[in-house]
């Protein structure tokens, strides 16, 4: 036994055994004081007809002996108890069994008597033979309150200490059968709940080494069976974790080498003797430079990433035109759009209110966002971009449209999720939008996508503005760090 099933003994049964022994000897000490008590009160009723049979006696001895012994002879339950005549002397001079009286046998049931104010008394003891005996004594006085002589009463127990032997045996063995039915129940309970935790151990050891496709069997519908779910649940988490880890290291091993290649292809191109076109070689020098920043970007957004995972992203945070920031990262795709034959529409806003943020990351997010939609959009697309505030002027909110391949329902909810691409035949590691929502985020604003498969997608950008109190709280709190 170990673990539940040894606690469980240890506390439990135990606790229940010694509970059943306490009851048990409780039991064992009423059954027995009812028994003596009844016999003390037989003999007790016996002895007090004394009263009137001695109540003349006189004060003399001789005569109290006489009327005993007629007592005696008379007596009618001579088989269920032993009768004993005691003279003025304390010594036993009649014995209703017809053996002389044994003098030198302790009669502390007279003793008693003698000092008692009633002159009775009684005791339950082993005699000199080993026997289990109750004897009571009644001093006969004078008129006078003198003791002219007593009479013993004697019964043996023998037959009380059996029926209370039967008793205490039938308790017992109710008590064993209690114990006997609580330990099976007990144990099919136990096992119940010991034979699914080990599974779930087991199972566990196996998804730690990796099996995410290891799960239990679900016994019961309870705590147990809760917690197997959960840890059924958890497997398969951990195992599409896995396989979005995976494909991200296989993703951007990918966008690593392409750009790579493109370096390592063109600088050994011009280390070739009698390489001497300037315009090829300015071409390499520029591709090697795209490439390099291209590389540069990927890198910038895994560390960026594994900030956020760290919670070590630190904002530089300022006043900011999100107008001129969202102006510079159309600008910048505005070459790759053309090139794609794709189009971005946007209409600047007159005027925005100004917020406070990271310029740099805010930027990031842009174009991000912007990307994505012409990485998903195919040729002819338009992408539509705008920005505006609410009537109460507490957000601004950008939205970045395009009608390109959508996402479907069942990804929707997932792609703000690290590592997780809906289209795996486009470039990307899966982590630049996870990093654009974290980033919104850290602006208290919110990243929403909706999105309809074979329509296009609508990302939605909402920063709050930062009215002037709350700006000057930041300055000072800026300030005092």
């Amino acid at each position: 036994m170990k673990g539940i099933t040894k606690r469980w003994v240890l506390n439990t049964f135990a606790v229940i055994l010694i509970i059943l022994c306490i009851l048990i000897i409780a039991f064992a000490l009423i059954v027995q004081n009812f028994y003596y008590n009844g016999i003390r009160q037989t003999l007790s009723g016996r002895s007090s007809e004394l009263v009137n049979i001695f109540r003349d006696v006189g004060d003399g001895s001789e005569t109290f002996i006489e009327r005993a012994r007629d007592y005696v002879e008379d007596f009618p339950d001579k088989e269920q108890m032993e009768l004993m005549v005691i003279n003025r002397s304390g010594k036993a001079v009649i014995n209703s069994t017809g053996f002389s009286p044994d003098n030198s046998e302790a009669m502390t049931d007279y003793d008693r008597a003698l000092s008692s104010k009633e002159h009775y008394g009684d005791w339950h003891g082993e005699n000199s033979s080993g026997e289990n005996i109750m004897a009571l004594t009644r001093v006969i006085t004078s008129s006078a309150n003198e003791p002219v002589g007593a009479i013993r009463y004697v019964v043996s127990l023998e037959e009380a200490d059996r029926k209370i032997f039967i008793a205490i045996s039938f308790v017992c063995l109710i008590g064993l059968l209690i114990m006997f039915f609580i330990f099976i129940s007990s144990t099919y309970f136990l096992s119940s709940i010991v034979r699914p935790v080990r599974e779930i151990s087991e199972t566990a050891k196996k998804i730690a080494q990796g099996d995410f496709n290891a799960r239990i069997d679900k016994f019961y519908d309870d705590e147990i069976g809760d917690l197997c779910d959960t840890i059924n649940y958890m497997a398969g988490e951990l195992g599409t974790a896995d396989k979005l880890k995976n494909d991200f290291i296989s993703s951007v091993s990918h966008e690593l080498r392409t750009p790579l290649t493109a370096i390592k292809g063109w600088a050994e191109t011009m280390q070739l003797d009698g390489f001497q076109d300037k315009r090829t070689l300015q071409k390499g020098i520029n591709i090697i430079i795209k490439e390099a920043e291209r590389l540069g970007g990927i890198v910038e957004e895994v560390l960026d990433f594994s900030r956020i995972q760290q919670d070590r992203m630190v904002l530089i945070m300022d006043r900011v035109d999100l107008i001129a920031e969202l102006d510079e990262s159309i600008y910048m795709l505005k070459e790759k759009a053309t090139r794609e034959n794709k189009h971005i529409t946007y209409e600047a806003p007159e005027m925005l209110p100004i917020i406070v943020g990271d310029r740099n990351r805010l930027r990031q997010v842009f174009i991000n966002i912007i990307d994505n939609a012409l990485k998903y959009s195919s040729s002819d697309a338009i992408v539509n971009i705008t920005a505006a505030t609410d009537e109460a002027e507490d957000n601004i909110t950008i939205t970045v449209a395009d009608n390109g391949c959508g996402i479907s329902a069942e990804d929707l909810p997932k792609v703000k999720q690290k590592f997780y691409k809906a289209n795996q035949t486009v470039r990307g590691s899966g982590i630049g939008l996870a990093v654009a929502d974290e980033i919104v985020k850290l602006h208290h604003g919110t990243l929403d996508i909706d999105s309809t498969e074979g329509v296009g997608t609508t990302v939605t950008i909402t920063i709050p503005v930062i009215k002037e109190q709350e700006e000057e709280e930041q300055e000072e709190a800026g300030e005092e760090e």
